[in-house]
């Protein structure tokens, strides 16, 4: 699962543009129209702008990228049968990826385990971030130094790292919540579980990306 600079942005605490989830989900609503009265390409759009982020939802679950092919390639196919079912109280995207959790824990990928809020490990002092979330005093180095270092790979690989390195829970929350812009309630809805359990994994897991970036930028 490779995160990219949009993750890397988000995780900087950089603002980043304002998704058009509105038009997103009539879009969506207009190709889950056209799916039921039988257009395949209709399909075909609806996999190409949903098959990425299940993918890296999927790889959250399990280790082989080929396994998580798999668990992806199964969501469709219940996309397809479920298609009609398909009430529209939450936004198609949610739908979907609820099918893909379901996937991946029913057929024994992996033992689902409870939501961990606590855990070791140093993290960045909350009063060093605003309301938003961006930092109120940037690490040493990156105001003078950011251009450079965002485009460096070697940054890249080092962030990549520590959020491969973060508990299972807290990485999923991130990914959704940085990487694919969902909302803190479709995460709750997604991988179900509470408004205060995500906002504790989220934070947590932004903590220790940062407190990762620091170290990589000579922080103090």
């Amino acid at each position: 699962m490779r995160v990219g600079l949009i993750a890397l942005i988000a995780v900087l605490g950089v603002p980043r543009p304002r998704r058009r989830q509105a038009q997103a989900a009539d879009e969506d609503g207009e190709l889950v129209a056209r799916l039921r009265a039988g257009d395949e390409q209709a399909f075909v759009a609806l996999v190409s702008r949903h098959h990425a982020a299940m993918l890296r939802l999927a790889s959250s679950f399990v280790a082989s990228p080929a396994v998580a092919e798999e668990v992806v390639q199964d969501a469709w196919v219940g996309v397809l049968r479920g298609i009609d079912k398909f009430e529209g109280r939450s936004s198609f995207r949610t739908w979907l990826l609820r099918i893909l959790v379901n996937r991946a824990t029913s057929t024994g990928m992996r033992e689902r385990r409870s939501v961990a809020v606590g855990d070791a490990g140093p993290v960045v002092d909350r009063a060093r971030f605003d309301a938003s979330g961006a930092w109120m005093s940037p690490p040493q180095h990156w105001v003078e130094d950011s251009d450079d270092r965002l485009l460096a790979q070697g940054l890249a690989d080092h962030i990549q790292l520590a959020l491969d390195a973060l508990p299972e829970r807290q990485r999923e929350v991130v990914v959704l919540r940085d990487v694919d812009g969902l909302s803190g309630q479709e995460v709750c809805d997604v991988l179900e579980i509470s408004e205060a359990n995500q906002r504790v994994l989220l934070h947590r897991g932004r903590s220790h990306l940062r407190q990762a970036l620091e170290s990589e930028l000579g922080g103090v």
